[in-house]
């Protein structure tokens, strides 16, 4: 009997890149991969879509789209190039407007794609009605999703069998359009036997011939179990990388994954040498690039903290960007109570984000003493409905601090009332800019904000860790001449003083505030300073200006979040001392009130 075909994406190029290297890879860099994939016979790519949208404007000063049409280029028009979307939001960093999600999906289809994987990581099937709809409606294939996990140890009230069943049986009752289903566990948490009962419990309740898959990552170490399982339970298809963007916080491995299925009945239709020099192609693409430590590790304490592999590692990107990367473990470790008490939202984008970012503000400035604005409108209602009810006392905390009621409106419905979630907004913003009005700019500027406005205004940067680059930086200390510098090393600032041809160098560790401070400029009145690294997103106040206490003076940004820089008491701004896009480290002053 022919042994039974097994579909497997290729999801180095998307998933593999965010997972290990936060997405910032460069497209002329691991072109040579795609061509090489091509002659392995892999036809079936993800190559965009998720925070691989984001990322080429935010740290790469390339244009998603353009890179999309390469690689359709490459791969030919039969390749089944698919994209990640996260329901209402897409690929965007907020919810989406009925427009703006079938924006979405028209320029996907115009730029290569052929299937959108489509999730939502609260597990509201609200969410999916309205994309999954665009989707189809232009063209292209629906895989929709249900999005998985385990919980906690000790926790319950969602992410058993039972609950993805209602879940699916949800989507089937609303109708909407879908030519695959997709369990994705972005965390890899869920237990290997709970992924052979949901999908026997899929193959029972879907029509016969329904293409069903499992995506999983390998942080928490059992992805290849969870594949065998969810193949020897009736799944179609499977998600895999190639080297060295596999395993750890990636996909398990195409060479991986095909020896686990030796001797048994599946085929991937892949030649063990040919992939062997597909992959050898990529390291050499990816050998300048400076690979994490934790992106090639498992990580045992994600089962009770789950964390997606892309998130994970792009935000220890941040960290390290924001000199915070001691603050990593920490933050992991409080996530635990985050998800409690959060309603179990599926840990994966944006929820994933929420999670981490409400763990790290618990981690800096205690428990619940300030709530991040996208946790707490996720726990208030408008991301949609929790699985479970949140914290009864977090949601308290969430509408005292962001001054929002809590709501049971779809959280679509509540975009196509916000004016700045439509097309002409953008497209006036795009006029006020002087720039192109097309759709895929206005599409960029709408899922980007201020960022995509400065790629599109031809003033973004690029920001990759590379080796090379990493070493030049490290010959430059070396060469510093005499006089102090403040270095960071993993996450801590030290003074450093130097001297002319004095081997040795004096190092004394200062607080991360005194540091800052004693390079900040000096005036007249109370300094106003940074409480967290990060970039100047917005400057609210002006020299000369009176505020009042706790008016916002400006907004800065730190790991995706906005944190407002208040006025400590009234008074006359006396100055501002940095403008919008400088970066500033902890303790920094920022601004002087009289």
């Amino acid at each position: 009997m022919a042994k039974k075909f097994i579909d497997v994406m290729d999801t180095t190029f998307r998933d593999g890149f965010q997972s290990v290297f936060g997405g910032r890879v460069l497209l002329n860099d691991f072109l040579p991969a795609v061509e090489a994939a091509k002659e392995a016979g892999i036809t079936h790519f993800e190559f965009g879509g998720g925070a691989r949208f984001q990322v080429p404007y935010f740290y790469l000063n390339e244009n998603a789209f353009d890179n999309m049409d390469k690689f359709r280029e490459i791969v030919g028009p039969d390749a089944n190039l698919q994209t990640l979307a996260r329901g209402v939001n897409t690929v965007m960093l907020d919810t989406g407007s009925r427009e703006l999600v079938d924006l979405h999906a028209k320029m996907f289809k115009k730029h290569g794609t052929t299937t959108i994987r489509n999730f939502d990581a609260l597990n509201d099937v609200n969410n999916l009605i309205d994309s999954g709809r665009s989707i189809v409606n232009h063209g292209l294939k629906h895989e929709v999703v249900v999005t998985m996990m385990d919980l906690p140890p000790g926790c319950e009230g969602a992410h058993t069998v039972e609950f993805y069943e209602k879940i699916l049986r949800d989507i089937l009752d609303a109708e909407i359009p879908y030519d695959s289903v997709c369990f994705k566990d972005a965390t890899g948490t869920a237990n290997p036997q709970k992924v052979y009962e949901t999908i026997k419990m899929a193959r029972r309740l879907l029509p016969e011939g329904t293409h069903i898959r499992l995506h999983t990552q390998e942080t928490a170490g059992i992805s290849v179990a969870q594949n065998l399982a969810a193949l020897e339970a009736g799944a179609d298809g499977i998600d895999a990388a190639a080297h060295p963007v596999s395993g750890g916080t990636s996909q398990p491995d195409l060479l991986v994954m095909m020896h686990a299925i030796k001797g048994k009945d599946y085929d991937f239709g892949f030649d063990f040498e040919k992939i062997l020099k597909y992959e050898a192609t990529l390291k050499e693409c990816l050998a300048d690039y400076f690979i994490p430590p934790e992106a090639t590790m498992v990580e045992p304490l994600i089962q009770f903290s789950p964390m997606p592999g892309g998130a994970l590692t792009a935000n220890t990107q941040m960290l390290r960007d924001n000199n915070m990367m001691d603050k990593f473990h920490d933050a992991i470790l409080a996530m635990r109570e985050v998800v409690e008490k959060g309603g179990y939202g599926t840990s994966v984008t944006p929820v994933s984000q929420f999670y981490f970012q409400q763990a790290l503000n618990n981690t800096l400035m205690g428990p619940w003493n300030k709530i991040a604005p996208g946790y707490g409108r996720m726990v208030l209602g408008y991301f949609g409905k929790t699985p479970v009810a949140p914290d009864a006392e977090v949601v308290k905390i969430a509408a005292e601090q962001l001054g929002l009621e809590p709501t049971t409106e779809k959280a679509i419905d509540l975009a196509d009332k916000d004016e700045k979630k439509s097309v002409a907004f953008w497209t006036k913003r795009l006029e006020e800019e002087g720039i192109e009005t097309t759709e895929e700019n206005i599409f960029i500027a709408a899922a980007c904000d201020e960022k995509g406005i400065t790629f599109l205004k031809g003033e973004a940067e690029v920001n990759v860790r590379k080796l090379s680059e990493m070493q030049n930086e490290k010959e430059e200390c070396q060469g510093m001449g005499s006089g102090n510098y403040t270095v960071v090393v993993d996450g801590q600032k030290f003074s450093v003083q130097v001297a002319e041809g004095d081997a040795n160098i004096q190092v004394t560790a200062v607080q991360g505030e005194a540091a800052a401070s004693a390079a900040a400029p000096a005036g007249e009145g109370e300094e106003i300073k940074a409480l967290l690294p990060g970039n100047v997103w917005k400057v609210v106040a002006n020299p000369g200006q009176s505020v009042a206490e706790g008016e916002k003076i400006m907004i800065l940004e730190s790991m995706k979040m906005e944190i407002d820089v208040l006025a400590p008491r009234g008074g006359v701004i006396k100055s501002i001392n940095v403008n919008v896009n400088d970066k500033v480290v902890e303790g920094q002053v920022v601004a002087v009130i009289g």
